[in-house]
């Protein structure tokens, strides 16, 4: 049974850094996509970046690109968000999610795998 766990999350002002762990465990085989996704009070659940952890490439939304970064330790079976120059609107709970093959890298729909959340709060 996949199984994915995150951790890191806490409250830091405007300007500061975080990172997000997310351990993915119970894959067999096969390449996988990781996402993190965050959901802020009132709005709608979003992507904010993705990888394929088997050729390594990446995304990003572009609220975040130049400030957020994902990346895998492959050993560890981790998925990292380092997220540097956090704003307010960063503010929001986050999830990673894990998917087979999603059509699209930022739709919750496709990803069938989440773990428990972390909340990052961002002050001014």
């Amino acid at each position: 049974q996949v199984r994915l766990v995150e951790s890191g999350g806490g409250s830091v002002q405007a300007g500061g850094s975080l990172r997000l762990s997310c351990v993915v465990s119970g894959y067999t085989s096969g390449t996988r996509y990781v996402a993190w996704l965050r959901h802020a009070p009132g709005k709608q659940r979003e992507g904010v970046a993705a990888m394929n952890t088997g050729g390594s490439r990446t995304w990003y939304t572009n609220s975040v690109k130049g400030r957020f970064t994902i990346s895998q330790d492959i050993a560890k079976n981790t998925v990292y968000l380092q997220m540097n120059s956090l704003k307010p609107e960063d503010t929001a709970m986050y999830y990673c999610a894990a998917a087979k093959v999603p059509y699209n890298v930022f739709n919750q729909y496709d990803y069938n795998h989440w773990g428990q959340g972390t909340q990052v709060t961002v002050s001014s």
